[in-house]
C-alpha cells in the first residue's frame, strides 16, 4: 500500500502558495507546542482511511475524529501529555483547516506536508524562514514511511473497533494448502490455518469470519470462517 505522503503527492489537487503557508503555520505552531508528530501521523492515517471508505464525507469524519480524540484523550492516550497533544492538534486544525473540510484530498496533502515540515523544524530548520516548495522540503525516509503505516493500522483498528467473538465480512484472497488469506474491513490481510474449511473456500469468495484473538493494537490476530 502506498505511504501517506506518496498518496497525498499523487492527488490531482496542487497546493497553492496559500495552502503551503497553512502547512507551515500549523507545523510551526505544533513544533512550538512540542507536538509528538506520531500523533499527527495517526490523524493523517485516519483521514486517508476515511477517504478510501467515503470520499465525500471524509472531511467531516476527520473533524469528528479530532473531537473524539479530545473528549477521550485521557482514556486512549499512552502518556500524560497525549490529551494535550490532541487538544493542540484539534485547535490547530479547526483554526486553519476548516475551509478544506469539503476538499479532503487537499486536506490530506496539506497535513502530509505539515508532518514532514514538523520533522524538518525539529531537526534544525529555522522557524520564521519557512520552505515554500516541495523541491526544497525534507524528503520522506523509510523510517517515516514505516511509522505512518503503523499509524494507519492503528487508525483502522480505532475506526473498526474490532472485538473478540465478533463476526465480520471478509474476502478470501489466497489459499495455500490449509492456509487461507482473508482480507478484512480496512484492507487488513490475515493468513490463518483453516484445516476444516480450506477445501470449501475459493479465491475472491465473500465469507463471514469470527474474530478469535486481537493484537495489542486492536487488529485481529486470529480468525476462523463461520460461513
Amino acid at each position: 500500500m502506498d505511504t501517506l505522503i506518496e498518496f497525498a503527492a499523487e492527488t490531482e489537487t496542487p497546493m497553492t502558495e496559500a495552502d503551503w503557508q497553512v502547512a507551515h503555520t500549523i507545523a510551526q505552531t505544533l513544533v512550538q507546542q512540542e507536538m509528538d508528530v506520531n500523533e499527527l501521523g495517526k490523524a493523517i492515517a485516519y483521514l486517508r482511511f476515511a477517504i478510501q471508505q467515503n470520499p465525500e464525507n471524509a472531511g467531516t469524519q476527520f473533524f469528528k475524529y479530532l473531537k473524539t480524540l479530545v473528549s477521550q484523550g485521557k482514556s486512549i492516550g499512552h502518556s500524560g501529555k497525549t490529551p494535550e497533544y490532541y487538544r493542540n492538534l484539534d485547535k490547530a486544525c479547526r483554526s486553519h483547516l476548516q475551509p478544506y473540510q469539503v476538499k479532503p484530498l487537499l486536506l490530506l496533502h496539506i497535513l502530509g506536508w505539515t508532518a514532514r515540515l514538523i520533522r524538518y523544524y525539529k531537526e534544525g530548520g529555522v522557524i520564521g524562514e519557512p520552505l515554500t516548495t516541495p523541491q526544497t522540503a525534507p524528503a520522506a525516509t523509510t523510517q517515516v514511511q514505516e511509522s505512518e503505516r503503523q499509524a494507519e493500522i492503528r487508525a483502522i483498528a480505532q475506526s473498526q473497533n474490532f472485538q473478540v467473538g465478533q463476526q465480520i465480512a471478509a474476502t478470501v484472497k489466497n489459499i495455500k494448502g490449509k492456509e487461507v488469506t482473508y482480507e478484512l474491513p480496512g484492507g487488513i490481510k490475515l493468513t490463518v490455518k483453516e484445516p476444516k474449511k480450506f477445501g470449501e473456500l475459493s479465491v475472491e469468495q465473500a465469507v463471514q469470519v469470527e474474530i478469535l484473538e486481537l493484537r495489542e493494537n486492536g487488529i485481529p490476530k486470529k480468525v476462523k470462517s463461520v460461513s
